[in-house]
């Protein structure tokens, strides 16, 4: 036991090293470098209201990761190999899953960081906490580095400062590490993609390793992050060689690509194509509907199994993902405060969008905003269309929401509003 002490000492010693020569890197940002202190203050102050008001599957995370590190102590070659599977097996306990996981991948990763926290809820809430926080600092310095005249405080409210995501990315919640991997996907892309030569290798390696990471965390959703960040680099790549340089040609080449990564998908396994994806959409919204009880949440009653339908519905679906709830519904303080978010986040994308007509939406290259923007609406759509709980729908948006408010924060106006609080 007393060797168990000195290990995760030494552990907690390493990682603090590594945030205190972190911290000055991002301090010294222009502007933004002020807000550090004060969001890490938030994040860990939300992370231990998270930790003090725990859910049941963080309780169930816990529990099983515990089980997974005793097997770690007393059979680190059956734990090894457990890493692979999609079953645990230890003493009397059994866990199985089936596909991709990710409850079972995050239990696995917590089974590693109870070597640390020695069990601890609350400090395997905060190593979450702090990868989310870090991966957004992170992409706000790139984006600081590569484009200084953009809005400085974009970055720093949609990914640090917006109430849901911080509150849905502390603590022991799976979006800690889908929304903290989209990050630094992010910033990796824009580091290849405009940087310069520098520590290319590096960033390769990294990507490789976060893509995985994203990839586990929620594996549908990461396919259209892959897909529309994949469409920006051919774009880039074209435009090198003279092409795809106006909008038109921007939008034809990204949509282009999404729609033959579709094909081709579906051409490989019938589980893409087109009648099986309506269908297991269908399936989904009505189960969860049936789940949904007294709570509020959404109805769809003409949808139908069909691509025509869910095309038809598909509108709906995307406005009741950023209005709903409204602060009226639902009984709990977490409704009213995600309801007056929405009502500020449909303000600031009504002005996002006069701002775009009158010419002012802001100086974010335009393949960047489109490559966002088709990710925005294809999981707020996907999102709309089944999950019927507002309270699920509510967490499950968060792994868009911030690069969302990240470009309704563009324009001019949004600008000059930051600008006088500071950002």
């Amino acid at each position: 036991m007393l060797f168990r002490i000195v290990f995760a000492l030494t552990l907690n010693a390493g990682l603090l090293l590594l945030l205190w020569w972190w911290l000055p890197r991002v301090r010294q940002l222009p502007v933004v470098g002020k807000w550090v202190v004060p969001t890490l203050v938030l994040k860990l102050v939300t992370t231990g209201l998270v930790v003090w008001l725990m859910s049941e599957d963080a309780r169930y995370f816990m529990l099983w990761s515990a089980r997974m590190t005793d097997q770690l102590h007393h059979a680190p070659a059956q734990w090894v190999y457990m890493l692979g599977q999609d079953e645990f097996r230890w003493r009397n306990w059994e866990l199985v899953f089936h596909g991709f996981s990710n409850t079972l991948f995050l239990i696995k990763l917590l089974s590693v960081l109870n070597l640390a926290s020695l069990g601890n809820a609350w400090l395997n809430g905060c190593y979450l906490s702090l990868f989310s926080f870090v991966s957004g600092w992170e992409l706000v310095r790139k984006l600081r580095l590569r484009w200084p005249e953009t809005p400085a405080g974009s970055g720093v409210v949609a990914f640090l400062g917006w109430p849901t995501v911080v509150y849905w990315t502390s603590g022991l919640t799976k979006e800690s590490l889908l929304v903290g991997s989209g990050a630094l996907v992010l910033a990796l892309m824009m580091h290849l993609g405009y940087g310069g030569t520098q520590r290319r290798g590096w960033a390769l390696a990294s990507l490789v390793v976060v893509v995985g990471l994203h990839f586990k965390m929620r594996y549908f959703f990461a396919v259209v992050l892959f897909g529309v960040l994949a469409g920006l680099a051919l774009v880039l790549v074209l435009q090198r060689l003279g092409t795809a340089r106006s909008r038109v040609a921007q939008v034809v080449v990204l949509v282009g690509l999404l729609l033959l990564g579709a094909w081709a998908a579906s051409e490989v396994s019938p589980v893409f194509r087109a009648n099986k994806f309506t269908s297991q959409l269908q399936r989904n919204y009505t189960e969860l509907l049936a789940s949904s009880g007294q709570r509020p949440h959404l109805e769809y009653p003409q949808l139908q199994p069909t691509t025509e339908s869910v095309l038809k519905h598909t509108p709906e679906a995307v406005f009741n993902t950023l209005s709903r709830p409204w602060p009226w519904e639902g009984d709990t303080l977490l409704y009213m405060v995600a309801g007056l978010e929405n009502l500020l986040l449909l303000a600031l994308v009504v002005v996002a969008i006069g701002a775009t007509v009158q010419g002012r939406s802001g100086r974010l290259p335009f393949g960047v905003v489109l490559a966002l923007l088709v990710y925005c609406v294809i999981l707020a759509a996907l999102l709309g269309l089944t999950t019927p709980n507002l309270g699920t729908l509510n967490r499950y948006r968060v792994t868009f929401l911030p690069f969302l408010v990240f470009l309704v924060l563009q324009n001019d106006y949004a600008a000059r509003l930051l600008r006088r609080v500071g950002l």
